[in-house]
């Protein structure tokens, strides 16, 4: 059954009920509710409720710019095998959708002729309301996961042990199709790059309206609106004449792999915020919003009030939990090879490149780790401060520029990483021809060479003295 959740931006919201385990004592959230908690802790409690509040905020901005919240197809497609049932176009649109093997949309024209590798037009661009809001769900559920694993001696163990596990798989379900289109769009332009090709193809869209189909404009028919297009088809640029067979074949085959990997991870998105799992953890966040659960030293530690001396008022300091969040991450960094990551065009990322096991890289895990690793740092950072920035381009002055640059750089290491897999997995289907498995091969030691140039820029600035932004 759907449950309506709180919604701090709305001013007819209630407070929601006390915490379920009455016998933990809370945080309460309310000036003047009781004496004022000692500085750090009172910080992490404003940050935890500020992170749920923009929690919901970004759940109601999903649901009122969204087509739907996975409790079925969205209106106008037809889903390919086991997706669920079809939807019929509503009455006066004028078009419709048409079965084949896998989801087909109706699309517009595109305004200057211009159509896809398959004859298609090109789709329109997704509501930037909902691939935001998205991007601030995976954002605030990350920053109270990670909160609730760095500062967890001061909440209540069971809860926050609870919560994590939870925030992580909403946080993964919902980012798996946005990894899906980016990698594709990043094999695309390499291929693109690599054949010196002079224009590369148009950003593929991200979010709901890359599955969704569009209603022509009145008047239109569905024949001159271009009938129907694949979920896979992208926009090709004017010299794709210029791939060789190898590479245009290349380009099908990964378009083909990672678009159904997309599609598949859009519909259980769909289903996992449509479900009582997700329904769940909304009202826990929801909780949070109002009152955090804290252990018995967070109890005294919010009961001591200013100038407080006693065994029963005992102020703790978040900055130690901080900085053992910290030392983590330099005892991390100091076993990574940094000093052959260090030396230009050192290969090291393409050892083990003809390796037969399809599973990852096994010297990427370790860099992986950091970037968690710096993750939490960072966000320990930001409770210190009290709050989070308002957005990407926001920043304050605790953020530390030497952070922001190595954590683009492993974010890019990342990507390469997963782009090599895939290039790698699409050059083990049987019975491909040999011009497009080498395609596939140059595309594969490609992005191994973006994994060693993002290691070296994460060595060089990491190197650098710690520097504030002004």
């Amino acid at each position: 059954m759907a449950q309506r959740h709180l919604d701090p931006t709305d001013p007819t919201a209630t407070a929601p009920p006390p915490h379920p385990a009455s016998g933990h004592a809370t945080a309460r959230g309310e000036a003047g509710a009781g004496p004022r908690a000692d500085a750090d802790t009172d910080a992490l409690v404003g940050y935890l409720r500020a992170q749920a509040t923009e929690f919901l905020r970004a759940l109601r901005r999903h649901r009122e710019s969204g087509t739907g919240t996975g409790t079925g197809p969205e209106t106008g497609t037809r889903p390919g095998p086991g997706t669920g049932p079809a939807t019929r176009p509503g009455p006066g649109t004028g078009t419709g959708t048409r079965p084949g093997p896998g989801p087909r949309t109706a699309t517009e024209p595109a305004a200057n002729g211009t159509h896809g590798a398959h004859g298609s037009p090109v789709r329109a661009t997704p509501p930037a309301d909902d691939v935001d809001a998205a991007r601030a769900l995976r954002r605030a559920a990350r920053r109270i996961s990670a909160t609730l694993h760095t500062f967890q001696p001061l909440l209540d163990a069971d809860w926050a042990e609870e919560m994590r596990p939870e925030l992580a798989w909403l946080s993964g379900t919902l980012a798996m199709e946005h990894a899906y289109a980016s990698r594709l769009e990043r094999l695309l332009q390499a291929l693109h790059r690599l054949s010196g090709s002079t224009a590369f193809p148009a950003p593929r869209p991200v979010g709901r309206a890359g599955v969704t189909a569009t209603v022509p404009p009145p008047g239109v028919s569905a024949a001159s609106a271009g009938a129907t297009a694949p979920v896979a088809a992208h926009p090709a640029s004017a010299n794709r004449g210029n791939l060789t067979v190898g590479a245009a074949k290349a380009g099908a085959l990964l378009d083909r792999q990672l678009t159904l990997a997309r599609t598949r991870a859009h519909s259980t998105a769909l289903q996992a915020l449509g479900s009582s799992r997700f329904h769940a953890v909304a009202d826990k966040v929801a909780l949070l919003a109002s009152e955090v659960p804290l252990s018995s030293t967070g109890r005294r530690a919010a009961a001591a009030a200013p100038g407080s001396t006693g065994p029963d008022a005992a102020p703790v300091d978040l900055r130690p939990l901080a900085a053992a969040a910290q030392e983590r991450l330099t005892d991390a960094v100091a076993a990574l090879p940094l000093v052959t990551a260090g030396s230009p065009y050192n290969a090291e990322a393409l050892v083990h490149g003809l390796s037969p096991d399809p599973a990852p890289h096994p010297q990427d895990a370790p860099w992986h780790q950091v970037r968690l690793l710096l993750r939490l740092h960072r966000y320990a950072l930001e409770a210190l401060a009290g709050a989070a920035p308002a957005g990407p381009g926001d920043t304050d002055d605790s953020v530390d520029v030497r952070l922001l640059a190595a954590g683009e750089a492993l974010d890019r290491h990342r990507d390469a990483a997963e782009a090599a897999a895939a290039a790698a997995q699409a050059a083990r289907t049987p019975r491909i021809a040999p011009a497009t498995a080498y395609a596939l091969g140059v595309l594969h030691a490609d992005q191994r060479h973006e994994v060693e140039a993002a290691r070296y820029a994460f060595q060089h600035c990491w190197r650098k003295e710690p520097i504030r932004l002004p």
